[in-house]
């Protein structure tokens, strides 16, 4: 393995691609690109999440020292500190971790593909859409928790097909199209889901709601064992198509000419990135506006534009545990949905995206 020289940069129309180090390996038949500050990202939003993560395992009703905490998770803690730890606390801080990286790789692969900052995966109805074949399958089939994720992750791929389907065309206004249908989806969807749940009995509907909300409060190793066992094998897919997504962003014409096999590529990136957001809303309820802010927050600080899938994963994942404590804390002797916490943070967020953008066009 050796590395070659700085590549100098390159631009796609709009932005300018800040320069790497390509690593070629095997003879120069493989060929990574590097960039120090996206790694320099990576690590400092890893170690937050670490940070953020011992706090949620030590601080609580029950307090528990940090001493006694890596003694729980080396299996050498006391009854009650250990049940604490390894049964309600670690359960929920791996289940936002695993949630949030799912729900900022999605976010990221929507807006580079659709090439429009609101194409996130709970703005364009694919979360909607999960939401609601959860609720079909809990109100009319009264099915349990796996069958519940089933008809969640089955509702979201076929939302993201019929949106597809809609706003399927050539030219710029692609990503435009697929916002506009995707709210409209959305939002039919979302009556459907309000009549579903009039129909229900009142212990169905109270089920139903708390799970519309979008809540860790209850989750168990039994949430969260699916959930990593589906990232496990979606998570590396998403890297490996994500490498295409640069091209994809200079035009399908552009792409298809330097031998892009460009359907085949938005068909996987769709796929995957779909089945992400479904599988987070199966696990744990539709969490609005992650998926919308961490690509915008990450871009930020590694100051390159693109897909950066694996920041934009970072980055959902220190949002959801940060989101997840303060709902903790934020009132006393109250737990609050952290969908709820990210629906105040994301709308006030999405108010300031859409200023910002009118404020630059003026």
């Amino acid at each position: 393995m050796k590395p070659s020289t700085s590549i100098p940069p390159r631009t796609d129309g709009c932005h300018t691609v800040l320069p790497g180090r390509v690593l070629r390996l095997h003879g120069g038949r493989v060929s990574l690109r590097w960039q120090p500050r996206t790694t320099i990202v990576c690590l400092l939003l890893a170690t937050a999440c670490l940070m953020v993560g011992a706090l949620a395992l030590t601080t609580g009703t029950y307090h528990v020292p940090l001493s006694n905490v890596v003694a729980c998770l080396l299996g050498h803690g006391s009854g009650a500190d250990t049940f604490i730890v390894m049964s309600l606390r670690l359960p929920r801080l791996v289940c936002a971790m695993l949630a949030g990286t799912a729900l900022g790789m999605s976010g990221a692969v929507f807006q580079s593909m659709s090439r429009n900052p609101l194409g996130s995966p709970d703005i364009v109805g694919f979360t909607s859409g999960a939401a609601t074949g959860a609720v079909l399958q809990i109100v009319l089939f009264h099915g349990g928790p796996y069958a519940t994720a089933v008809a969640a992750v089955a509702g979201g791929l076929a939302t993201a097909l019929i949106v597809g389907l809609l706003s399927a065309g050539r030219g710029s206004a692609v990503g435009y199209r697929l916002v506009l249908v995707g709210i409209g989806i959305s939002a039919m969807l979302t009556s459907l889901t309000a009549w579903l749940l009039t129909r229900a009995s009142l212990y169905e509907a109270q089920d139903a709601q708390i799970w519309l909300i979008g809540s860790l409060n209850s989750v168990t190793w039994s949430v969260v064992t699916p959930l990593a066992v589906a990232l496990a094998v979606l998570v590396p897919v998403t890297v490996l198509a994500s490498r295409s997504l640069g091209w994809l962003e200079l035009g399908e014409d552009t792409a298809r000419g330097l031998g892009v096999p460009v359907g085949r590529a938005r068909l996987v990136l769709a796929v995957v990135a779909t089945a992400l957001a479904a599988a987070t809303t199966a696990a744990v309820g539709p969490i609005a506006f992650v998926a919308l802010a961490a690509p915008h927050l990450c871009r930020r600080l590694v100051r390159s534009p693109g897909a950066l899938v694996v920041p934009a994963g970072f980055m959902g994942a220190l949002l959801l545990i940060g989101s997840d404590f303060a709902a903790q804390r934020v009132l006393p002797e109250t737990e609050l949905p952290v969908g709820a916490m990210t629906g105040v943070l994301g709308g006030l967020y999405l108010c300031r995206l859409l200023v910002g953008r009118r404020a630059s066009r003026a």
